[in-house]
């Protein structure tokens, strides 16, 4: 297997960046976009995809295993005319990762002969036979295949340097699918008046990666089943070799009935707390000594020279139409011990007090407001101002859950519950492999650091950017000589990144 040489890449990259810097010398005396005489014509022996990653991506599936574990582990077919259980799920991961934003589009790589080229597929399932899949699944298949997956991830976990094992921060958030169908069975409407389904969504938030995902009907509360999954995905990354487990989530994820039983098997929680009028009680009769300055660093750290801040259009908007206006002024924080309902134990309940301005109709008055976070962390590990910051970087899940929207991961375009979940889990599929992409970028000697931060950046890149770095990539496909050849015909920034994970994939 061949990679591509590096000095092409430079060669490439000098040419684009040589046209960029003369290019803007002098007025042309017209339009810079001004076309030229273009023909077009079908090619008659050469041809070529837009997708020219995808071929590097089914060697990496292949590498990793990924095919065989999916066949052991899923058993939906007597006989395998032609198609193997392994062959449906990828179907549905390559189509995400190719930008495909419904089961039609698979259509599209099915008549795509230079696509399938570059999989090395005679053909793949069409839509029709896609959905007939999904359909066959039950609970106990889902759940094989996402163990299946687990079995993959595992490997590739093995292959990280000690400083990965360092911790594991799992997670937890339920989302709602909307659906505007009519017969999906198992679809129910929620609190707001939303029909639908709501999945639960567990990740490793230093991976981004999904480690498990269960589809529930619309009406159900944000935590149902949310232990008998924390456990399980505490047991997976326990085997993974992490030598910190963290549970983090939201007010709906802290269940004081298993507290106690985490805090005795050592895994560490960090959950936000519901501001019930017993703990507001408790945020009241704190003396003023003990509340402290909350400080937060700027959001931006810019180059740049300062700027004028634009006018604020909204609030002047608001304060035209004398709507209620409420701006931060400052945010207090201490703690406290604390044992809730159901614990026998005492944690560190960290309390934020945030002191509001109030304008309403021209009358000025204030306000403050309570956010509680509750924690067996130690002090040494982590400060009263970490709790908080802590608890804040749990957002990040929520833009998990959106790049999972974004490769359409999160819809419901099958007609029952486990059809439906089927179909998420696959498509999460794509997800999941941007993230072991990411961890199998090589790093090597003297420019360690570099390559650190550069695969660190494939690991958080967004789905749509991942996309055309590294799968969106013009091609001419060649078949001779028993190999298939890919010509990239075009440079990313990405290419140098993309090159090296490359000799980990062909290798």
């Amino acid at each position: 297997m061949k990679t591509i040489k590096t000095d092409l890449i430079r060669r490439r990259k000098q040419r684009i960046t040589n046209r960029l810097a003369s290019s803007s010398r002098y007025d042309r005396g017209e339009p810079m976009i001004a076309g030229g005489n273009t023909r077009y014509e079908l090619a008659q022996k050469a041809g070529g995809t837009s997708y020219g990653g995808v071929s590097a991506i089914h060697a990496f599936v292949q590498k990793i295993g990924l095919p065989k574990c999916i066949d052991a582990a899923l058993h939906l077919f007597k006989k395998h005319l032609p198609y193997h259980e392994s062959d449906h799920v990828l179907n549905f991961a390559y189509n995400a990762l190719c930008g495909g934003t419904c089961l039609q589009d698979i259509e599209l790589r099915r008549n795509d002969e230079f696509f399938l080229d570059s999989i090395g597929a005679e053909r793949i399932p069409d839509p029709t036979t896609a959905g007939d899949f999904c359909r066959r699944f039950k609970p106990y298949h889902i759940n094989r295949l996402q163990d299946a997956f687990d079995d993959v991830r595992m490997n590739l976990w093995k292959q990280q340097d000690e400083s990965f094992f360092e911790q594991a921060t799992i997670e937890m958030d339920g989302t709602m699918v909307e659906t505007t169908g009519q017969c999906k069975e198992g679809m129910d409407i929620n609190y707001k008046g939303i029909w639908g389904y709501h999945p639960l969504v567990f990740t490793l938030a230093e991976t981004g990666e999904v480690l498990r995902l269960v589809n529930r009907s619309g009406n159900r509360p944000s935590q149902e089943g949310a232990a008998d999954l924390a456990d399980h995905t505490i047991d997976l990354c326990r085997r993974g070799g992490f030598r910190k487990i963290v549970l983090r989530g939201d007010t709906a994820f802290t269940q004081t009935l298993h507290l106690d039983r985490w805090d005795k098997a050592g895994v560490k929680f960090l959950f936000g707390m519901k501001a019930y009028s017993g703990l507001d009680k408790i945020a009241e009769n704190v003396g003023s000594k003990d509340w402290k300055r909350l400080p937060r660093a700027p959001k931006y750290d810019l180059d740049t020279p300062d700027r004028s801040r634009p006018e604020n259009i909204k609030e002047q908007i608001v304060e035209a139409r004398g709507f209620q206006n409420k701006r931060l002024t400052a945010e207090w924080v201490t703690e406290v011990a604390y044992s809730p309902t159901d614990c026998q134990k005492t944690y560190r309940l960290v309390i934020v007090r945030k002191d509001l301005e109030v304008t309403k109709q021209g009358l000025l008055f204030d306000d403050y407001v309570y956010f509680f976070y509750l924690t067996n962390e130690s002090r040494e590990d982590l400060t009263t101002n970490e709790v908080v910051y802590g608890s804040n970087a749990r957002c990040d899940q929520e833009n998990i859950l959106a790049q999972l929207n974004q490769c359409r991961a999160l819809h419901a375009p099958l007609d029952n519950l486990e059809s439906n979940w089927a179909f998420m889990v696959m498509t999460a599929l794509s997800w999941n492999l941007k993230a072991w992409i990411g961890l199998s970028v090589p790093v090597d000697g003297r420019w360690r650091e570099k390559h650190e931060q550069e695969r660190r950046r494939v690991i958080r890149m967004e789905f749509k950017c991942f996309i055309e770095q590294f799968v969106r990539l013009p091609a001419q496909i060649i078949r001779g000589g028993r190999q298939l050849t890919v010509r990239l015909l075009g440079w990313t920034e990405s290419l140098p990144v993309f090159n090296r994970w490359l000799r980990f994939a062909l290798e």
